[in-house]
């Protein structure tokens, strides 16, 4: 064991004093110092890992494996304790959390609004900084530094501790945390160090070493008046003011949450009832029976109905930046092209009115344009979104292609396609009934989602809600309306409730469905622009089958004369007078006693065992390794087995010469190298002089000679041009299967391991 010099004990107090100031930048982004519990937990493990594999005079490979081990095992506690087992366990959600942690967590950091306090995993981002600079600077304060100390080299263990300031700075955000005196510390420290170590090891006499000293003390107190004039000076006359201050969080674009903004068809109404007869935008370039898509909204939960947020979906796609060139969809079959320009009046969302799935847009107006930074597109959706707003006079341009309609003979056989969606939560028990009851005896998807279609249109009734309708109709789609869609005794609806009813009977039955809300404007023949008036809003199912792209159904009917529900008042009927009983005094029976009865339900009782968490956790936590050690080994056994009964099922003359093939193969598998192209003999002699060389068999032991015995012996066998005896082949399968015995407990525990996970075939 080595011992560690006091010297390098004042360096490793330095670095981590030094590592703790830098990283107090990250304060900024967190909003409070809780963090540092995870940054100091960092810098504990990496010097610990550092300085045993100094004392136990470890290779640098090793300290740095050990380090990694460290860092899961011990960091569990000190940055996810929620996900800790029995609060400093690491469990699988931990192990994960410290993995994802360090490779995605400075993104994350740069992208969610401070103070950061999610994803859960995000106080690893200061645990692994501390820690790899603690590892690595203490490698080098106990490994490299002491073989020349120098003042470059000293230098050189101060890049780490610069590196975590700095990127304290950039991670941080235009507030600096006490930047001027956080500056000033370190540079103090730093500097007097260099100065208190410069010339350490220069070998001097008594007298000598007090002027030395002295020298050194006068030189660090003009280092540190120095350096705190010069800070002050610099802080004050320097310091950027905050908007002018750098950092990456201004740089970098945060993902489009649509969740930021209200659900698109939750203000269906506002279209069909205040802007009815309002201009909302005008539109060029559209076809008879184009429809305009806004949004498309794949995500329910129960109150309505809604674009996913990021990460919710990644086959969705999300909303991502792009440029005029749009990426094409994951699935569609594009036919037709289209070329629009739109320009908007009193319509002033963020969504963009667009038509099929775009390849180009182009933001026209001096306005917008200097917002396109904050276009982003949804290409599996077709949709586009300007976050900052489209406002009066707007005007963009679309190339784009629509998707091909397949007719439903088309269709019949193919299948929906694969597509992974958000889970739709608190779905109305009526709305899944009516959905299998609409779909009925029908057999393929497309079957089942015209009946559901068609069992929409014909039993339902069109109604916006307005004064001028017959019936009234409550607007909204969550679960109270659409169970009182489904109750009444006439389905009365706009587009609103029906597309959002079919779409969660579709989710039901098994089908990824979406809703897409738009505008269907009527457009003649020859017609060269349109204006879009809020009565044109609409909605429709889709459903993607698989090669084919989305196809739409649109169930909302269009019968508008809802029969008036009528409740006849209950009619009085006269009752005969009947004298009444005289009251009786009620008698109290002493020989019955009062008995009382428990008619509270069990919950527990049909309730099905389930086994607690901690159970899953920690079998998952035990199980996991051992599939991994032991599942490989398995899979590897099988495949031996399989090869031996096939090489002994040949016939006899092969199944002899199949025996020396199998030891060969074993040989093999253990680390010896049999020579290629050469012959039994040859070959018998290349691998008994190899275990003589490696020491597995001595030379001159009788066991060695088996390989060359057995050679010859299956050579006569097969060149003898005789019959080849069943006993025979017995006996060369023995004879192999003992050298191959021999050999295998000759080699060691570890070879032996690691063959279980080697399959070899001789050529």
């Amino acid at each position: 064991m080595n011992r560690i010099p006091r010297s390098a004990v004042t360096d490793l107090v330095v670095l981590a004093v030094l590592s703790v100031v830098a990283i107090l930048g990250y304060e900024t982004s967190f909003g409070d110092l809780d963090f540092l519990l995870a940054a100091a937990a960092g810098l504990v493990v990496g010097t610990l890992a550092a300085v045993a594999g100094s004392v136990f005079r470890l290779g640098v490979l090793t300290t740095v494996v050990l380090g990694l081990a460290l860092y899961f095992v011990l960091g569990t506690p000190f940055t996810m304790p929620e996900s800790a087992i029995f609060g400093v366990l690491p469990s699988l959600t931990s192990l994960a959390g410290l993995a994802i942690g360090a490779v995605y967590g400075w993104a994350d950091i740069l992208t969610i609004g401070t103070p950061v306090e999610a994803p859960y995993y995000v106080a690893v981002v200061p645990y692994v900084a501390a820690w790899a600079v603690a590892l690595v600077g203490s490698m080098l304060v106990l490994r490299w530094l002491p073989r020349r100390r120098t003042v470059m080299r000293s230098a050189v263990i101060l890049i780490g501790p610069v590196l975590l300031f700095i990127s304290g700075i950039l991670l941080g955000t235009d507030e600096a945390f006490y930047a001027g005196v956080r500056g000033v510390a370190f540079a103090v420290i730093a500097l007097v160090w260099l100065a208190w170590r410069r010339g350490s090891d220069v070998e001097t006499d008594e007298a000598g070493a007090r002027r030395l000293r002295a020298q050194k003390l006068r030189g660090s107190v003009v280092v540190v008046a120095g350096a705190v004039v010069v800070g002050a000076v610099a802080g004050l006359a320097l310091a950027p003011v905050a908007p002018e201050r750098f950092v990456l969080r201004d740089q970098v674009v945060p993902p489009f949450d649509p969740l930021e903004f209200s659900s698109p068809l939750a203000g269906f109404r506002n279209y069909t009832k205040d802007l009815a007869e309002e201009p909302l935008f005008t539109v060029s370039g559209l076809e008879p029976g184009d429809t305009l898509r806004l949004a498309s909204m794949n995500s329910y939960t129960g109150r309505l109905w809604n674009v996913a947020g990021p990460g919710d979906s990644d086959d969705d796609g999300g909303y991502a930046i792009t440029g005029e060139t749009l990426p094409q969809p994951p699935l569609a079959d594009l036919g037709s092209r289209r070329s629009i320009e739109v320009e908007t009046l009193a319509y002033d969302d963020v969504w963009l009115p667009t038509v099929g799935y775009g390849s180009e847009l182009r933001l026209q107006d001096a306005d917008s344009a200097a917002h396109a930074g904050n276009l982003r597109y949804n290409a599996a959706a077709g949709t586009a979104v300007l976050t900052s707003g489209l406002d009066e006079g707007t005007r963009f341009r679309l190339d784009a292609n629509l998707q091909n309609t397949p007719s439903d003979e088309d269709l019949a056989d193919v299948p929906v396609a694969s597509v992974e969606l958000p889970p739709v939560e608190n779905v109305p028990d009526v709305v899944t009934a009516k959905g299998e009851e609409y779909a009925g005896d029908a057999t393929t998807p497309i079957e089942q989602l015209r009946n559901i279609e068609r069992g929409l249109k014909t039993n339902g009734f069109l109604s916006h809600g307005l004064a001028s309708d017959a019936v009234a109709s409550r607007a909204g789609h969550g679960a109270d309306r659409l169970i009182e869609l489904f109750t009444r005794s006439s389905m009365v609806g706009d587009e609103e409730q029906y597309a959002a009813a079919m779409a969660l009977m579709a989710r039901q039955l098994g089908y990824p469905a979406r809703v897409v809300m738009g505008f269907a404007p009527e457009i003649a023949e020859g017609q060269d622009s349109v204006e879009v008036l809020g009565d044109d809003v609409t909605a429709w199912v889709e459903v993607p089958f698989e090669g084919v792209g989305w196809v739409s159904f649109d169930p909302t009917p269009d019968e508008t004369d809802a029969p008036q529900e009528q409740t006849p008042k209950p009619q009085s009927e006269p009752q005969p007078q009947v004298r009444q009983p005289p009251r009786a005094e009620a008698v109290e029976d002493d020989l019955l006693s009062t008995v009382e009865i428990d008619d509270t339900d069990d919950e527990d009782k049909d309730r099905p065992f389930r086994l607690p968490g901690w159970v899953w956790v920690a079998t998952a936590s035990v199980g996991i390794p051992l599939a991994i050690v032991f599942l490989p080994m398995l899979a590897v056994a099988m495949a031996k087995e399989r090869r031996r009964r096939k090489r002994r099922g040949r016939a006899n003359e092969i199944a002899a010469a199949a025996a020396w093939d199998e030891l060969i193969d074993r040989y093999a598998e253990l680390g010896f190298e049999p020579p290629e192209r050469s012959s039994r003999l040859q070959t018998a002699r290349a691998l008994e002089r190899q275990a003589a060389e490696q020491g597995v068999v001595a030379a001159g032991d009788p066991g060695a000679l088996r390989l060359t015995a057995l050679a010859a012996s299956v050579d006569r066998d097969v060149f003898d041009g005789q019959q080849v005896a069943s006993d025979t082949v017995v006996k060369r399968w023995s004879e192999a299967d003992a050298a191959a015995a021999a050999v295998t407990a000759a080699v060691g525990r570890s070879r032996r391991l690691i063959a279980r996970y080697r399959l070899h075939r001789r050529r």
